[in-house]
């Protein structure tokens, strides 16, 4: 094989042997046309087209395997029909040596048994190479659906064959030679086989489809041969040997052709491989009735009725199987729609109903209605610390609780949960029963939760108003201090929505620079002087005047705003701390501090945010002191590794509000903290002596605790919300030295705070 014929004059190759085997064919119908109006010429030229035509079919095959070589199915396939060639072609050049001897009696003349031997060895050895090739069958279902269709096209196509074609030869008066009813026999069973075989082939095999169809068709000529004894007896031998049988290796040189194309790539589009070969069966069984009907019944008439009996058999078989897949299919259908129905009415994670659902109850509800809006409180630092499959498995747990109510349990989307009560039902007893169940650990890990629901109820007119005035209600519920329940009054609405609409204003103020920063200080106990400052915002809105942090805070924290709000701050801070530094001395102040909640804490720019500060300033890591709280510092493992990656700068971290935690001593081997603020909580009444002496050691004994395992630790500590000296004398005889409070000094604004450290020097000079 030449580069050429695998690089486009590949083609041309095969179609040589086809125009060749053609001329041959061609040229012998001429032949026989002739002799058939003329008589001229001996009868046994018309054996020698087949065997030569053999030939020429021999040699595509041979030529063809070279392309197919790195394919062992198609190349074993190929092999075998080449083989089958040579044995089918030997046997008819036998036929035609035999005919020449004959002479004038070659018509008369029977098939030399060597040469029927080798022809059926032939047909044999094809077949074998037809059913080498796989049928890909889908399950057990699609292979008996594709045996009944094979056992029906077989018996009813046999039919055909047997009633027009090899019965006829049987029952001749001057019955055919047995080698050449065997020949035709083994070709009747060779064509029935095959075509049923490739009828159910597909066209992503390595084996060409239409070629198999070629090569399976060649014993369809077996058939024509029948058909040509059975009607004209002797004379019929010569159209079988120079009109039919020359048809052998015309389809075997278009199969090459086939295969030749395919295997270089340009192979057809596949097709179905949904076969009609049984209804053309079912119509042969059809002609083969009616032709026993119109003649003389005799004993193959009744091999050809017991045959469409079988094949009616098959067919009825057939059916009742298709029928039960088909009621198969329409039930898997069936469940298929009501799960698709299932799903968009209902909450792929917990199988609660869902919004769309919700609003089509309540509008059937009416008037009357009452709906119970659900929120979890704080259900984010669940998904921040512990991980969404944690918090899923919580959302789950609270679908089970509320399944339990008295009415319908809806996921309306995120943590938000609603329950749609029918009319007359109180929604306040199901809103405790609720609360209630929260008090237990819920899920797997055991979580304990807490929720702030609305509760609303339709009026007339008002059903599509009734989410809104629950969420209202939930928003007020929240605000009020969360795990509680809130009714809906006229004119709630208004708060709210002028708490969610800080938000905007918020951003409108970061845009606008309404937003400054104020300084507290932090003092040494005993001698008041300034260590460090506390960097505290503040925001002064043009219409209202000053904000207090305790409303804008919160706002900022839930819309996201406080990671903008925090660099500001924390650019504010440093760049006013480089100025102090310049002007008063390193010593002037130590300890600049900025607080940090948990959401900037999470933002992935943070530790860059700090790092452009600190260069925009040129305030060095070791000066700035980052004030985490308890409640942040837990949040979960991003936070933790932002922390180390800050402490590892050099930038020293303050453990703020300390002592409120619920893991405030182990929190200290993990955080590494370099300051320990006392909260506020501990400091006050720590010096009334006439008041609850229990409470008052309580407080005392854990602020020793706390300085204690400060100094263990090597740690700073602070004494936060110091309002007067008796407070600052008790913890300064605890072992504090440093404090911080309005007793000590108030918030006040970089100018105020730069006259304090100006004074600080002068005393100190």
């Amino acid at each position: 094989m030449t580069s050429e014929d695998l690089a486009g004059g590949g083609p041309r190759v095969p179609w040589r042997f086809v125009a060749a085997v053609g001329a041959l064919t061609l040229a012998s119908w001429v032949w026989y046309a002739v002799w058939a109006l003329t008589g001229a010429g001996p009868v046994a030229v018309a054996y020698v087209t087949v065997p030569a035509g053999g030939v020429l079919a021999i040699a595509a095959v041979w030529r063809l395997r070279a392309v197919v070589r790195g394919d062992g199915l198609a190349r074993r396939f190929w092999d075998l029909v080449l083989a089958g060639a040579v044995l089918m072609t030997l046997g008819y050049a036998q036929s035609a040596v035999n005919a020449f001897r004959h002479g004038d009696d070659a018509l008369a003349a029977d098939m030399p048994v060597p040469a029927a031997i080798c022809v059926i060895m032939g047909f044999g050895t094809v077949m074998a190479a037809v059913a080498l090739v796989p049928v890909k069958v889908a399950g057990p279902r699609e292979r008996r659906r594709m045996f009944l269709d094979r056992a029906i096209a077989f018996v009813g196509c046999g039919t055909l064959l047997w009633h027009f074609g090899l019965a006829p030869m049987i029952t001749m008066a001057d019955p055919w030679s047995p080698q050449t009813l065997s020949v035709v026999g083994v070709a009747f069973l060779f064509s029935l086989g095959s075509i049923t075989k490739v009828s159910y082939l597909g066209d992503d095999g390595p084996v060409d489809r239409t070629a198999m169809r070629l090569v399976a068709a060649v014993g369809l000529t077996g058939t024509g041969v029948a058909v040509l004894g059975s009607t004209f007896g002797d004379p019929g031998a010569a159209p079988a040997q120079a009109v039919v049988l020359p048809l052998a290796p015309v389809l075997v040189a278009v199969a090459v052709h086939g295969q030749w194309e395919a295997s270089l790539g340009r192979r057809r589009p596949a097709r179905r491989t949904l076969s009609s070969l049984p209804y053309v069966a079912i119509a042969a069984v059809s002609v083969s009735l009616v032709a026993v009907a119109i003649g003389r019944p005799e004993w193959p008439d009744r091999v050809t009725l017991a045959a469409a009996i079988g094949a009616s058999i098959l067919v009825a078989v057939r059916q009742f199987l298709s029928a039960r897949e088909n009621q198969r299919l329409l039930a898997g259908l069936r469940r298929q729609e009501e799960r698709l129905q299932h799903e968009a009415g209902h909450d792929a994670l917990t199988g609660l109903a869902n919004r769309a659902t919700f609003r089509a109850a309540l509008a059937s509800a009416g008037a009357g209605a009452t709906v119970l809006l659900v929120d979890l409180d704080d259900f984010k630092t669940v998904n921040d610390s512990l991980g969404h499959d944690v918090g899923d498995e919580l959302l789950i747990a609270l679908a089970e609780v509320l399944r339990k109510s008295n009415g319908m349990p809806v996921r309306i989307g995120g943590d938000e949960f609603a329950v749609l009560l029918p009319g007359g039902e109180p929604g306040e007893p199901v809103a405790r029963a609720i609360l209630d169940a929260l008090n237990e650990p819920l899920g797997a890990h055991r979580l304990l939760v807490q929720a702030s629901i609305g509760i609303a109820t339709a009026g007339p007119g008002a059903v599509d108003n009734v989410l809104r005035e629950a969420d209202i209600a939930m928003y007020a519920a929240k605000q009020r201090g969360k795990a509680s329940c809130v009714r809906y009054q006229p004119g709630m609405a208004e708060p709210v929505v002028a708490h969610m609409r800080l938000g905007g204003e918020l951003r409108r103020a970061l845009d606008r620079g309404e937003f400054g920063v104020v300084y507290q200080p932090v003092v040494e106990l005993a001698t008041g002087r300034v260590i460090g400052v506390e960097a505290l915002v503040r925001w002064h809105h043009p219409a209202r005047g000053p904000v207090p942090p305790a409303e804008f805070v919160p706002a900022a924290e839930r819309t996201g705003l406080i990671v903008p709000l925090g660099r500001f701050v924390l650019r504010e801070t440093c760049l006013q701390a480089a100025k102090w530094f310049a002007e008063f001395g390193p010593d002037a102040l130590q300890k600049p501090g900025v607080n940090v909640s948990a959401r900037q804490l999470h933002d992935p720019d943070f530790v860059a945010d700090v790092l452009a500060a600190l260069a925009e300033s040129g305030l060095p890591a070791d000066r700035l002191v980052l004030e985490v709280t308890e409640s942040a510092a837990l949040r979960g493992t991003q936070i933790s590794r932002t922390l180390h990656e800050l402490d590892s700068l050099g930038i020293k971290l303050a453990l703020d509000d300390f002592g409120t935690g619920e893991s405030s001593l182990s929190l200290l081997r993990a955080f590494p903290a370099a300051i320990v603020k006392l909260d506020k909580s501990f400091v006050d009444g720590i010096e009334i002596e006439d008041a609850d002496p229990v409470a008052r050691d309580a407080r005392q004994a854990v602020a020793r605790a706390v300085i204690q395992l400060a100094s263990a630790l090597r740690l700073d500590t602070v004494a936060e919300g110091i309002e007067n000296q008796a407070q600052a004398d008790q913890l300064q005889a605890l072992g504090y030295t440093l404090g911080q409070g309005f007793h000590l000094a108030a918030p006040m604004d970089a100018a105020a705070m730069t006259r304090m450290l100006a004074s600080s020097a002068v005393r100190t000079a």
